[in-house]
């Protein structure tokens, strides 16, 4: 498959509960306020794509989802993406759920367009509340304009949940985490400590399936974007010293061989920490024609971003940018005289007790490891591929890093303990900046949550990737999970919200 079309179907995939960021932005709703759930389906055409849609995801059949695409979906949703791009994205929902179950309409009290549906449905593997979001046009043929997965709160009719003890909420991750293993829908490791206790920790799958070699509690995961996690708290570090400001035009610490002038004036510190810049992602066309070999260092990035433009006006807009924070480790080179790597393992990994983690390089021969894998569709049904050649050669500022859930749990014990931040400068990272147009992001950190169960971290997520960490700031919980398969964290990070949300 091309490496465009499956980076496509990563992005598409990356739109199910969780996403690219973290569990903590993944509880916010997309609609929030009062609502109601109304069990039966819209009477006709409308109620007819509704249906067809999750039957068709749960035939997991490809001439039943082209047919359906076909001839379902409206010709500019149809044409936004190749057909494989398609098959791929219907695959993928299976492959998390074993297919879906209806249960409702979801109302809210709140107005809503009347092309869009809120479809509330139950994962068969996970029991997870799900909502595809669902345009549908107005006029005959009701053809399906738009869809969109989604978390979804439970249903509005289901009795309240009893809060769990530690031990409950230990024994119900294992069963849950248990079955998804065993139907292959996860492989990695999974950490849930309380106030400095481990409740929970336990590894699962194969590091290698070539050769058969099971993942251990401190086998290393990628960490596809959380790296912009340490990346923010450098920068953090470089305020509280005093040798920089959030204020500072990019333009200060880079040169024009970068980005023209025209750009970096523009950009403060500050909105690169809060993917605020306008800036895109170097994960581009030509990335996708390179070798990665030929990216290794940050300087050798320069051919892949000299040539963006801002989608809009820093500070105006939101738009997740991983040549955003790419940048940030530009600015910490010039700021420190140190390589990035170099810096983060000073600052960070080492005050931290982090001995596992690094920006380890792929064609080097790193002990203990996972190889990262997805499954895609071939004659013979889903079968598994690594991701090698799709990954950089070597993680940076913006994601790509390695780790172990031991050492997330080191990294929020030394951030909750203020080894590497004090109290202020924690307290800047992981709070939104509704000033900026980013309130549920800060500098580096995902934000989540409610008054009382504010839950801050990060995800990240590509082809054979899903890591996640939530740090719940009130209830005293951390909870690490890292995959190396699709999206295998992310529904385990869910479950652990829920269990720790019940009766709350």
């Amino acid at each position: 498959m091309p490496v465009k079309t499956l980076r496509f179907w990563t992005v598409l995939l990356c739109l199910l509960p969780g996403g690219l960021l973290s569990g903590a932005v993944a509880m916010g709703q997309q609609t929030p306020g009062p609502y109601r759930d109304v069990r039966e389906l819209p009477e006709g055409p409308i109620g007819e794509r509704i249906r067809g849609l999750i039957d068709t995801i749960n035939a997991n059949d490809p001439e039943k989802v082209r047919a359906f695409v076909e001839n379902r979906f409206a010709p500019g949703f149809r044409d936004f993406a190749p057909m494989d791009a398609h098959l791929q994205f219907f695959s993928g929902m299976y492959e998390q759920s074993h297919g879906f179950t209806f249960y409702g309409i979801r109302k809210y009290e709140a107005a809503t367009p009347p092309e869009e549906y809120v479809v509330i449905v139950r994962n068969k593997l996970t029991q997870a509340w799900e909502a595809f979001v669902m345009n549908v046009e107005l006029e005959p043929p009701h053809l399906i304009a738009g869809m969109r997965p989604s978390p979804a709160r439970p249903p509005s009719d289901l009795p309240a949940a009893r809060k769990l003890t530690d031990e409950e909420i230990a024994r119900e991750l294992g069963t849950f985490v248990q079955r998804l293993a065993d139907a292959e829908a996860f492989s990695g490791t999974v950490l849930l400590a309380k106030d400095g206790k481990v409740l929970f920790k336990k590894a699962y799958g194969l590091a290698s399936k070539r050769f058969n070699v099971p993942n251990r509690i401190d086998t290393k995961f990628n960490l596809g974007s959380m790296n912009k996690m340490f990346t923010g708290v450098a920068i953090a570090q470089l305020v509280q010293r005093g040798k920089l400001s959030l204020d500072d035009p990019l333009s200060k610490y880079v040169s024009t061989d970068w980005l023209p002038r025209s750009i970096t004036d523009k950009i403060k510190i500050k909105h690169l920490l809060t993917h605020t810049s306008g800036l895109g992602s170097y994960f581009n066309d030509q990335f996708d024609r390179s070798s990665r070999l030929l990216y290794r260092a940050l300087d050798d990035y320069k051919p892949l971003i000299s040539g963006e433009t801002l989608a809009f006006e820093p500070g105006t807009d939101w738009r997740y940018s991983n040549t955003g924070m790419f940048m940030l480790g530009v600015v910490i080179e010039k700021v420190t005289g140190q390589s990035y790597f170099d810096y983060i393992r000073e600052n960070i990994y080492k005050p931290a007790g982090m001995v596992n983690t690094d920006s380890y390089e792929m064609d080097r021969p790193v002990p203990n490891l996972a190889i990262g894998y997805s499954k895609a569709p071939s004659d013979g049904g889903p079968a598994w591929r690594n991701n090698l050649y799709d990954h950089v050669v070597k993680g940076g500022p913006a994601g790509g890093g390695f780790s172990t859930v031991e050492d997330l749990y080191r990294f929020a014990v030394a951030l909750g303990s203020h080894k590497l931040l004090d109290a202020e400068h924690t307290r800047m990272v992981w709070s939104g900046k509704p000033e900026l147009g980013s309130p549920e992001y800060g500098f580096g950190f995902g934000i989540g949550g409610e008054p009382g169960n504010r839950v801050v971290g990060h995800g990240g997520g590509f082809t054979g990737i899903n890591s996640n960490l939530d740090m719940f700031l009130d209830l005293g919980y951390t909870a690490a999970v890292m995959s190396n398969y699709d999206h295998g964290a992310q529904p385990i990070s869910s479950k652990i919200q829920e269990l720790l949300s019940a009766g709350r």
